[in-house]
């Protein structure tokens, strides 16, 4: 019984290893190729910032899966790309389509850096103004004191 209460803990810990898929052998080079360009379009739904061929997250190295499967079986990339983009939305491409549902992401980096210029803008000439004002009460105050 003291036995299975240490080997827990330790399946816990190190079971995963043992359950890790390995690497993806591929039948040549042309399908390795092909295989690292399509994974470099695509983004990790987990990580969001990662592109498939770079992630070690489950769920990428399923879907790493399902595109060797998909390529496999005969589909071109764009019938890959398609499928993906069915089952998991634009989001899954680094470079999604110019659609009206994307426009958000095309340009809401823009809109976002003018509204921060605007803003910026704003904020150095209120300032400018406040230095102004301060100028002018300083110029009267010692003209004030000259007089008396």
């Amino acid at each position: 019984m003291s036995v299975l209460r240490l080997l827990i803990p330790v399946i816990f810990l190190f079971g995963g290893f043992v359950f890790a898929a390995g690497p993806i052998e591929f039948l040549d080079d042309a399908e390795e190729a092909r295989f690292n360009g399509l994974s470099e379009e695509l983004r990790c739904l987990v990580c969001q910032n990662q592109s498939l061929a770079d992630s070690d997250a489950g769920l990428a190295e399923d879907l790493r899966q399902e595109v060797l499967s998909q390529m496999r079986s005969g589909k071109n990339d764009e019938e890959v790309k398609n499928f993906l983009v069915e089952r998991y939305g634009d989001f899954v491409l680094y470079r999604p389509p110019l659609q009206t549902n994307t426009l958000a992401l095309w340009l809401g980096p823009g809109a976002i850096l003018l509204v921060g210029a605007f803003l910026v803008l704003i904020n150095v000439r209120s300032r400018a103004r406040m230095v102004e004002v301060e100028g002018e009460t300083a110029e009267q105050t010692d003209q004030q004191k000259d007089t008396d």
